[in-house]
């Protein structure tokens, strides 16, 4: 468990608490000291009835104790004593030990705001890496999987009480920037100024342009292969950096870094850092690395072969990449001088964990509401000394799809080179699969017929200029949310609509794209992401929606208000609580409510964002079916009625929670 869980407000405070007490009785117990007992491993009971908490340690001791399981646990049991927060421990007869908590202290307590949800900085910095989309053209879906991923990491361990530093890396001097360098200069023979006022004409959707350009740029390299120097010389050219190439690429880059930068924001995704690729090279950050590599023999100069002249890493322990130069040696420097992409990346990762002993310099690339987003540069003095410390991380996450396998393990292997394991072990590749169309979008969002592909899905490639641009399907997404809204509220403005379903949209994308497990290959399918009913985003909004609307009934019924149902509770019999099997659902419900920051936990440990995904939604299910079982406005009984209420209100709070953790925001209608 974090030690940033401090709040109290969930489950695993209560893990930790459990956890203590066995620890201590166990010592006291039976004299084992600590390096001789064992975890303490706590389960759910498959039935209410068992209790809330169930222990197996006793099956573990058994034979080091040469005792019954059963018996171990009634001893157990017996000289755990009173414990705060728990009403009873029972011995079951197949030896667990089951521990039943006090219903109405454990929900009083969990009934404050989310201004008490601060826990306390826990570990050292991480650095989350994601996004990272080439500056070239328009972002596409597979960006938003990458971004929708990386987000809610950085969320999930905020969280926890992780301090986190968001970069997005920018890579300006790479082929994709040279080739529309090559289609504005070559193709349509534009000058530089020519270029700057179509990026700074506001009717110009200029990511979208560039989109068409670069799919021309391929076609026009397809036709003739001769043709490809004048790539490898513009890329050259970028690289050098001082020409009149070089500032027209970075022009390109920095304003289709701001039109990513908004189309992130609709998302919902924010960012720390740019960390631009020009800088490692300007600064000689891959110089230092390189210098350091050679020493230690982890490149060397290959002087024969298709390599000879390269400076080549061996892999170890890795599967072949089956667009490397050979099976066994990676190109880290062409034989013309110029570094790979592994040897910026290799570069940066060191100075992510502050091994470089070289820094960036840093300015403000724009200022949001005060809060500024930082970017590298390699020109001191443009921060006034106040930018915040960036790199030297304790964890390093670079989200990357899985193709970037490969290269991820050479990060890895080059810092346990340079003799820092421990930095190698805490680099952490969080990779997923790509993001396809089912056939319905696919014809939806205008393309051909695709249904004898043969496949189940429509792959998209932004090379060949076959995909779908981010901003287009959220307005798709946005335009189908409106009129479901306006058809279910035709009395709303049209500005509350648009906001409304604004909210829906982004929900509807970000759930969709985190559901899955980050190993499956996902076919987008507007239809189903945008459904109020299964498995969606805008299910999981409607939930809460449908839990405040009764709450405000209740309100305007009986003048209690969800801001005083703590203090209302407070004075409740307990009985509505602890008897009867609906107590027991009305329970079940509370306590299944208190998990998530079990869930994050395990999402964290398991870099699996879907456990959160599937929480909420079965989270939503439990409300739903609560309420249809257990009616609030129409029990008569108060005391019953107060009680549903407030697990209602507890249910509500903890599954908008867990909306924010995957950057969606409940609308005030639908």
């Amino acid at each position: 468990m974090s030690a940033g869980y401090n709040n109290g407000l969930m489950i695993l405070p209560v893990h930790a608490h459990v956890r203590q007490r066995l620890q201590t009785t166990l010592q006291e117990l039976f004299h084992l000291d600590a390096t001789a007992a064992p975890s303490i491993v706590i389960e759910t009971p498959p039935r209410r009835a068992l209790g809330d908490l169930a222990v197996p340690v006793a099956f573990e001791l058994a034979r080091t104790l040469r005792k019954a399981p059963r018996a171990i646990a009634q001893e157990l049991a017996t000289a755990l004593g009173p414990i705060d927060g728990i009403s009873r421990v029972e011995a079951a007869p197949n030896g667990y030990l089951n521990f039943f908590l006090d219903r109405r202290s454990f929900l009083l307590a969990r009934l404050g705001d989310d201004t008490t949800l601060q826990p306390a900085p826990s570990g050292g910095k991480v650095i989350v890496e994601h996004t990272a989309i080439n500056p070239n053209k328009a972002a596409h879906i597979g960006h938003l999987r990458n971004s929708a991923l990386g987000d809610t990491l950085v969320r999930l361990l905020r969280f926890q009480g992780r301090p986190v530093e968001v970069q997005n890396y920018i890579d300006d001097t790479g082929v994709q920037v040279a080739d529309v360098v090559v289609g504005f200069t070559v193709i349509e023979g534009k000058t530089a100024t020519e270029v700057a006022a179509l990026a700074d004409d506001p009717t110009v959707r200029f990511d979208y342009l560039c989109w068409d350009l670069y799919a021309r740029v391929t076609e026009w390299y397809d036709a003739d292969k001769t043709r490809l120097k004048v790539r490898a010389d513009t890329m050259h050219a970028i690289e050098e950096g001082g020409n009149p190439t070089a500032e027209l690429g970075a022009l390109i880059a920095d304003r289709i870094v701001r039109c990513h930068l908004k189309t992130m924001a609709r998302m919902n995704v924010d960012y720390d850092l740019l960390s631009w690729e020009g800088d490692i090279l300007r600064l000689q950050f891959w110089a230092r690395a390189f210098e350091e590599l050679k020493a230690l023999g982890a490149v060397y100069l290959q002087t024969e072969g298709p390599l000879a002249g390269c400076w080549v890493m061996k892999i170890d322990e890795v599967e072949p990449d089956p667009e490397a130069d050979t099976e066994r040696e990676k190109v880290i420097v062409r034989s013309n001088g110029t570094v790979t992409y592994v040897g910026k990346d290799i570069a940066n990762q060191f100075w992510k964990f502050g091994l470089l002993g070289r820094d960036f310099h840093y300015r403000v690339f724009d200022d949001r509401d005060g809060h500024p987003l930082w970017a590298t540069t390699s020109i001191p003095g443009q921060d006034r000394g106040l930018s915040p410390q960036f790199g030297k991380a304790e964890a390093v996450y670079n989200v990357i799809d899985s193709r970037q396998a490969y290269l991820q393990q050479l990060l890895k292997q080059s810092l346990a080179a340079m003799g820092f394991p421990t930095q190698a072990a805490n680099s952490t590749h969080f990779a997923y699969e790509m993001v396809a169309l089912s056939h319905a979008t696919a014809r939806e969002l205008g393309y051909p017929d695709t249904e004898d592909s043969g496949k189940p899905f429509v792959e998209v490639s932004g090379r060949k200029g076959l995909g779908v641009k981010a901003d287009d399907l959220l307005d798709r997404l946005i335009a189908t949310a409106a009129e479901e809204v306006r058809s279910r509220q035709p009395e709303l403005p049209a500005d509350v609509i648009h906001a409304t379903a604004s909210r829906i949209a982004v929900a509807a994308v970000r759930y969709f794209l985190v559901k899955f497990s980050r190993g499956k290959v996902i076919a987008f399918d507007i239809k189903e992401a945008l459904s109020f009913e299964g498995e969606t985003g805008p299910y999981l909004q409607y939930a809460v929606v449908r839990a405040r609307n009764i709450l405000a009934k209740l309100q305007e019924r009986d003048q209690v208000t969800a801001a005083s149902l703590p203090s209302r509770a407070e004075t409740l019999p307990s009985a509505p609580l602890n008897e009867g099997e609906e107590s027991d659902e009305l329970w079940g419900l509370v306590l299944e409510a208190a998990r998530l920051d079990e869930m994050v936990d395990s999402a964290v440990r398991s870099l699996e964002i879907s456990h959160v995904a599937k929480f909420a939604f079965g989270l939503a299910q439990s409300f739903n079916a609560f309420y249809h079982r257990q009616p609030i406005l129409k029990e008569e009984r108060a005391d019953l009625r107060l009680w549903r209420a407030t697990a209602v209100f507890y249910c509500a709070t903890q599954l908008t929670r867990t909306l924010n953790l995957m950057g969606c925001e409940v609308p005030e209608r639908m």
